[in-house]
């Protein structure tokens, strides 16, 4: 999808494996100079969990300022185990934060993560910018996080399919490649 940003020419698309050196490069430099994520990031592309469809990238003027992983996970309680997605990590070129690539990376997860067919997504992140794309305290609706401790307002969740708040209990389970 080509769409004009403040008359830049922005695409956004499908990750594919020719960006896998600038994607880890970004996600180093965003998360400051750190390779946590962009291991992390390698770690998900070799599981079952990983989707191909939801590492989405954005290049402005052919340099690729931004990155949003979204992969599987599940819910588990005592009657049931139901995959749900979780959004980790996401990143924007420093040079380009604040000009709207993290909405747009955002806003084309949770589209593509719907036309997939799934029903939540979960993140753990800062409490006043998820929000925005209809992100809520996931506590709130009878689910758990114990594999990281976190406050209540930083662990949430989306629901992207009407009711499926309704339908899913118990406590969320990152795949092992988290840890």
């Amino acid at each position: 999808m080509k769409t004009a940003d403040r008359g830049v020419n922005v695409l956004i698309r499908t990750e594919n494996h020719h960006d896998y050196k600038n994607v880890f490069n970004l996600h180093y430099s965003a998360f400051g100079n750190r390779e946590d994520e962009s291991r992390l990031i390698e770690r998900i592309r070799k599981s079952d969990g990983f989707i191909r469809e939801l590492s989405i990238v954005i290049e402005q003027e052919g340099l690729l300022v931004g990155h949003i992983l979204i992969s599987k996970a599940k819910v588990m309680n005592e009657q049931q185990e139901k995959e749900v997605l979780v959004l980790a990590p996401i990143a924007v070129d420093p040079q380009v934060q604040r000009s709207g690539i993290g909405k747009k990376l955002m806003e084309e997860g949770i589209r593509r993560s719907k036309e997939l067919g799934f029903g939540l997504i979960f993140l753990i992140g800062h409490p006043t910018y998820y929000p925005k794309f209809g992100f809520k305290p996931a506590r709130e609706f009878g689910l758990e996080l114990k594999q990281y401790k976190v406050p209540d307002d930083v662990f949430m969740v989306v629901e992207i399919r009407n009711g499926e708040l309704e339908k899913v209990k118990g406590e969320l389970l990152y795949p092992e490649v988290f840890f």
